[in-house]
């Protein structure tokens, strides 16, 4: 049962690499159509934003497809369409993160300790719990609304494409 999961959890190559294109142009397409709307683009960091939200869509799908592929094998529609909601929205909104997060440590980095020490190893994890916070209060809202759209679309798009 399991290794009959994991066999249909597997995408090909071309599902990988342009599916990863297309999620990653979704989001940065999210992304930037949130900030047209709230304030016009007008922001210093528009480049890094569009970055930022491209790679962690771009890197997201090839880990969350299969996750999603492989709890939709076998399962009714409405349960498919759950699977890969559930991944894709959780695992984008994860590396996106995890991306700000590294940004956000590279940037302090050169105020924190000598590698290795227990105070970097501090340092380190208070650095990335303050930018996963600070993601979580100002970086989802640019998921949203078209990101939400496209997740919906997405997940109901594989929902029908697996059975």
């Amino acid at each position: 049962m399991i290794s009959e999961r994991l066999k249909a959890a597997r995408p090909s190559l071309s599902e990988l690499f342009i599916g990863a294109l297309l999620w990653g142009a979704q989001m940065l397409t999210s992304a930037m159509a949130a900030l047209y709307l709230r304030n016009g683009m007008e922001t210093a960091h528009v480049r890094d934003l569009a970055i930022l939200y491209f790679v962690g869509g771009l890197l997201a799908w090839p880990f969350m497809l299969p996750l999603g592929r492989f709890f939709a094998h076998q399962r009714s529609l409405e349960t498919r369409f759950a699977a890969f909601f559930v991944a894709l929205a959780a695992g984008t909104i994860l590396m996106t993160a995890f991306l700000f997060a590294m940004d956000y440590r590279v940037f302090y980095s050169a105020w924190h300790a000598p590698f290795g020490s227990l105070t970097w190893v501090f340092q380190f994890a208070f650095t990335g719990a303050s930018a996963v916070y600070q993601f979580a209060v100002l970086g989802l809202r640019l998921f949203l609304p078209l990101g939400l759209l496209c997740l919906f679309g997405t997940s109901f798009a594989l929902a029908k494409r697996m059975r």
